[in-house]
């Protein structure tokens, strides 16, 4: 099994209290105050974008994938959601893979590639509201409920009709699975529609995704909907500062994305030009649905069916321990660890994690 896997766990009681996201939301909220630092960290950006060894994804074609089928699904609120789809519609089982916050759908790229090789399987990967090439909420807070059943409605009108679905979700995209198990319980069974859930580095609450103390502390009192009501009238000024520190934003995505210091270039650039993409609107909008976010999986639709949870063991945004809090609550769940991976651990150790997610998508058939 390339890359190693480390540690199983299963089964347990108890409530996990996690935290969720990922770097866009510290360069969405923090790059307007260190942006007048940023000449002087160009020497140590360059310092560590260097290195004597070859970049082994300096040539890959990351956000250049062509897909079968292109589609818009409009979610109830009229949010246009670019889908794009590989496979054949005959397919008697569908993935659909739901990215997380500030990213898009290229945050799965290495498993699209290889699942292009395997017959007999229909992917479906799209944008989530505000982000990617989606459109964005006209107007109002975005929701977990609301990214729940926009996922119901790609399902409905993507998934192959007589195909068995297994849900990937990584970060915020696990959230709006354990939502929509918790809205939709009966969508979630051994021989129903969905019939397997793998989580990657997400959570059942308690989100911080490494914002600053003040901002957590205050988080369930005024300065949360302060920030997101300000999300439209100084979204100009925040998207302007952070492309004006995109040399702290690269650093900080390595920092809190990845595992070592050793990781790709290319890579990190390619994660922080998905966080750099998404609109500061939309990550204001976002920050009262994720901090407010909270679940019990154990009463959820996942109880029934078998759920993967994979983490990196260097994940600083959502530490091991809360992926081990999180199975507790799910019998039929196993842990997967990562080693030297961070929160990116699909694109980070892709080669591990396909080979703990592709057998576990292969059993929906067994």
């Amino acid at each position: 099994m390339s890359g190693g896997v480390v540690e199983r766990a299963r089964r347990g009681a108890g409530r996990g209290r996690v935290a969720a996201g990922v770097v866009g939301g510290i360069v969405g909220l923090a790059a307007a105050g260190v942006a007048a630092g940023v000449a002087g960290q160009r020497a140590l950006l360059r310092r560590h974008k260097q290195s004597t060894e070859p970049d082994p994804h300096l040539e890959e074609a990351f956000g250049e994938l062509i897909a079968d089928e292109y589609r818009t699904v409009h979610t109830a609120e009229g949010i246009p959601l670019h889908v794009e789809i590989s496979g054949p519609k005959w397919a008697r089982t569908t993935v659909v893979f739901v990215h997380g916050f500030c990213l898009d759908m290229g945050t799965f790229h290495f498993q699209r590639t290889a699942l292009s090789r395997v017959d007999g399987i229909r992917a479906v990967f799209y944008d989530q509201p505000g982000h990617g090439r989606s459109g964005r909420l006209p107007a109002g807070e975005y929701t977990l409920d609301m990214l729940a059943l926009a996922l119901r409605k790609v399902i409905e009108e993507c998934a192959a009709p007589d195909s068995r679905v297994v849900l990937v979700g990584h970060s915020m995209g696990g959230m709006a699975i354990m939502a929509l198990a918790e809205l939709a319980p009966d969508l979630f069974t051994p021989e129903g529609r969905v019939s397997r859930v793998a989580l990657i580095s997400s959570s059942a609450g308690g989100v911080t995704f490494g914002l600053p103390e003040l901002v957590v502390r205050f988080r369930g009192g005024r300065l949360l909907p302060l920030i997101s009501g300000a999300g439209t009238v100084t979204a100009g000024m925040l998207d302007r500062a952070r492309a004006a520190s995109k040399d702290i934003a690269w650093l900080l995505t390595r920092k809190f994305g990845f595992g070592t210091t050793a990781a790709s270039a290319a890579l990190v650039s390619y994660v922080e030009q998905m966080n750099g993409a998404t609109p500061s609107e939309s990550v204001a909008r976002y920050l009262c649905a994720l901090y407010g976010h909270a679940c019990d999986p154990g009463v959820s639709g996942l109880k029934r069916i078998p759920v993967l949870v994979i983490s990196g063991d260097m994940d600083q945004v959502i530490p091991v321990a809360h992926s081990r809090d999180l199975i507790r609550e799910l019998p039929r769940a196993e842990l997967v660890i990562i080693p030297n991976a961070g929160h990116v651990a699909l694109l980070e150790q892709s080669e591990a994690v396909n080979a703990v997610l592709f057998p576990f998508i292969r059993k929906i058939g067994a």
